[in-house]
């Protein structure tokens, strides 16, 4: 079925309203008014209307940084348009600042000329000193060149929700929704569908949820009452393919991928996990599907968390563990034995900037080399990573079907820019999703734990308690076939080469890479993998519109690399590798193909902006 709308219910005349192909707003303001949540509701809004999204939450990394400081300013941004987008934008063009703070962490991203909708009321004397302002930015000449629009936003929403009789407290805490409905008004938005899903969420406080709307109902009438820009602004519905379509988040959309892959393959899932910002809305999403035969987990320790994991691999479910960079250290150790033991699992690492406890909620790709080699031994896994928050769905299959299929550890390298990110999601169709054979050992006369399937090395599964079946395991160095206990030295050699050539060969399982623009060849190869995808693909795009010999191709499929990659690598002049790192994915191509990679590095807990990647192409060209 096609995408459902909802169609403007503007009063104004045709003729007052500009029809703009995309736009992209960020609402800033202090961790606990509420940006998050008023950045979400523009962003289902904009969904029912139809516009493709992309979003950009940016949470403080102080838990409860001092109100009106700088460490405590918490973001939203969104694109919303009329085409098919893959970024948030590199630019906001309206910044909605709740505080002198917000005003001083966003200004420098604002697209000169943008509109900056102030709430006035916080702009005191003591507020401008937390932010650090001497002399307030509004007479000091500071927004010149922007459109100001000052709004006494916390007293006009005191007022307007004055009649459901709630506290003064509770009562402040709803201006987020008066600056959502301003915004409503600025972009020619329906309020209907907000409208409901705030009844919905208070169902139990039906004045807090009378309140809100209010304050909406009031930012919408007095941005139309005042007319606070001289024309509204439209952003038509974008032509998507046809299809029922949902806004998701990259950890739903993962949590989601997993709870298909257990029906797919039959088996029950387990997800033991220890919270961990960005991880942990992994185990929230998991947690709400029982009826589906999810069990969830919420151990003392990163450790045991992997433990459990580990346990219910071997007694026959679809095991699973999520974390962010510092747990998968914790969990090294373990890891170790699921690759000696040759379980099924699935780890996902939702990266996070380190090293140590680093930042909490911002953004790296920094983990590629600690999944790779971050235990002791020779000790090869798979690794893959999804490219897009809808694409963790898609990858949380393919991490299953690969742990399952070719009995080895997974690891699924997410990062926080995905995991909290949003866009339209089409929904597959359950035809479309891959098929995932499992089988166990059932003959006691012809089982043995190390016999391997000709083709994949994949080691027979045996489900506990089968009669017959019983065999060691355990982290001590196996015999090949009987796998009992060794420490015979050419054995050792010839386990360790096994295990490696078992999960190389899972690269005749998974598709080749792909390239956009010049498969033959050209001036530049741009390949990246994870969440730099969007900016990598419209940076190229721009750049080939003018004329540039420039292609992309990007890796989902870190460990084993695609077969074909080192004969795509081979046709290019110049190879591009921007990453959130200091250049690990550079390193591992450097070293497997001997081509002279070129990095493109920022470490900075923001993802890549188009403008930066494109600017670099040009570099090169």
């Amino acid at each position: 079925m096609p995408l459902k709308t909802e169609e403007s219910t503007s009063g104004h005349k045709p003729g007052s309203i500009e029809e703009h192909e995309n736009v992209i707003i960020r609402f800033a303001g202090d961790s606990g008014d509420g940006m998050q949540v008023t950045g979400s509701m523009f962003t289902h809004n904009a969904a029912l209307l139809g516009n493709d999204i992309s979003t950009l939450p940016d949470f403080p990394a102080e838990i409860r940084a001092p109100a009106g400081t700088l460490p405590g300013v918490s973001g939203f941004q969104l694109n919303f348009s009329s085409f098919d987008i893959k970024t948030p934008g590199d630019a906001p063009e309206v910044l909605v600042a709740m505080n002198p703070a917000a005003l001083k962490v966003n200004l420098g991203d604002l697209t000169q000329g943008g509109m900056i909708v102030l709430n006035s009321d916080a702009f005191g004397g003591n507020n401008l000193k937390k932010a650090g302002y001497a002399v307030d930015p509004r007479e000091d000449n500071s927004l010149a060149g922007y459109q100001v629009v000052q709004v006494p936003v916390s007293t006009l929403t005191v007022l307007a929700v004055k009649p459901t009789g709630i506290g003064q407290k509770d009562a402040a805490r709803c201006k987020n929704m008066f600056a959502l409905g301003l915004m409503f008004w600025v972009y020619d938005r329906s309020m209907e569908s907000t409208m409901r899903a705030i009844r919905e969420k208070f169902g139990k406080k039906p004045e807090i949820a009378e309140a809100n709307i209010l304050a909406m109902q009031a930012g919408y009438n007095y941005a139309d009452t005042v007319e606070i820009v001289p024309n509204q602004i439209r952003v038509s519905k974008a032509v998507l393919p046809r299809g029922t379509y949902k806004m998701i988040m990259g950890n739903e959309a993962t949590a989601l991928g997993f709870i298909a892959a257990s029906k797919l393959s039959g088996r029950p899932l387990f997800y033991g996990s220890y919270p961990i910002t960005p991880a942990s809305d992994i185990l929230h999403e998991l947690s709400r599907h029982k009826d589906f035969g999810v069990y969830t987990f919420q151990a003392e320790d990163e450790i045991a968390a992997i433990g459990a994991v580990i346990g219910a691999a071997f007694g026959g479910a679809l095991g699973l563990t999520g974390t962010s960079g510092p747990g998968i250290a914790l969990k090294s150790e373990a890891l170790g034995l699921a690759v000696m033991t040759e379980l099924p699992l699935v780890v996902v690492n939702v990266q996070r900037g380190g090293p140590s406890t680093g930042l909490p909620t911002k953004t790296e790709q920094a983990d590629l080399l600690q999944a790779m080699f971050g235990r002791n031994g020779e000790c090869p896994l798979c690794i893959v990573a999804p490219c897009t928050p809808g694409d963790c769905f898609t990858m949380a299959i393919e991490a299953a079907r690969i742990a399952l299929t070719h009995m080895v550890p997974v690891i699924l390298l997410s990062d926080g820019y995905l995991a909290n990110g949003a866009e339209p999601w089409s929904i597959p169709r359950v035809e479309s999703l891959p098929k995932i054979s499992v089988k166990f050992a059932t003959d006691p006369a012809t089982y043995k734990p190390y016999k391997r399937d000709p083709e994949t090395l994949a080691r027979p599964w045996a489900s506990p308690g089968t009669p017959g079946l019983e065999h060691r395991i355990g982290g001590i160095e196996k015999e090949e076939v009987t796998g009992n206990v060794s420490y015979d030295p050419e054995n050792h050699e010839k386990m360790v080469k096994v295990r490696a050539e078992k999960v190389a060969r899972i690269a005749n399982d998974i598709p080749p890479i792909e390239v956009v623009g010049d498969p033959q060849g050209g001036d530049i190869l741009v390949i990246g993998w994870g969440s730099t995808y969007g900016a990598i693909d419209q940076a190229v795009g721009r750049v080939r519109r003018r004329g540039g010999r420039v292609s992309a191709a990007h890796l989902r499929y870190l460990n084993p690399f695609p077969n074909n990659l080192g004969d795509v690598l081979s046709r290019f002049e110049k190879v591009l590798v921007p990453e959130m790192n200091m250049g690990q994915l550079r390193l591992l191509l450097r070293d497997r193909y001997l081509v002279n990679a070129i990095g493109l590095n920022k470490i900075q807990g923001q993802p890549f902006k188009i403008k930066e990647i494109e600017k670099k192409i040009e570099e090169l060209l």
